[in-house]
């Protein structure tokens, strides 16, 4: 079982910088892929980036690319999702989740490949 909690989203200007972070609680952090999602309002929950457990391996969103870097700290049992030039069009609720991967470098892409995810935190960039 992990608990897994969202920090650090709120409102920033187009161009400006936020960076979220997920901690997670229970044994064996390293054991987990994760990943950061996004929801807008009225839009389907959309992957943003991913990292392996080892976090040698890493997948971003076509649209993230270049402007957002994830990462993670084994030992603090905590994921980052460092985002640089944020656009309107990145306003949403992101989610932190965990999964069991089959390999240790495998990335999960897809949302239903987790099993545990946190209650989100609200970004919103203005024009």
């Amino acid at each position: 079982q992990v608990r897994l909690v969202e920090s650090g989203g709120g409102l920033v200007q187009a161009g400006g910088s936020l960076r979220l972070s997920c901690a997670a609680s229970g044994r064996t952090f390293s054991a987990y892929a994760m990943g950061w999602f996004r929801q807008a309002p009225g839009k389907e929950r959309e992957v943003v980036a991913a990292i392996s457990r080892s976090g040698g391996s890493t997948s971003y969103a076509d649209s993230v690319k270049g402007r957002f870097t994830i990462s993670r700290d084994n030992a603090k049992n905590t994921v980052l999702l460092q985002m640089n030039s944020l656009k309107p069009e990145d306003t949403a609720v992101y989610y932190c989740a965990a999964g069991t991967p089959f390999t240790f470098t495998q990335i999960m892409i897809h949302s239903d490949e987790y099993d545990y995810w946190g209650q989100g935190t609200q970004v919103t960039v203005s024009s």
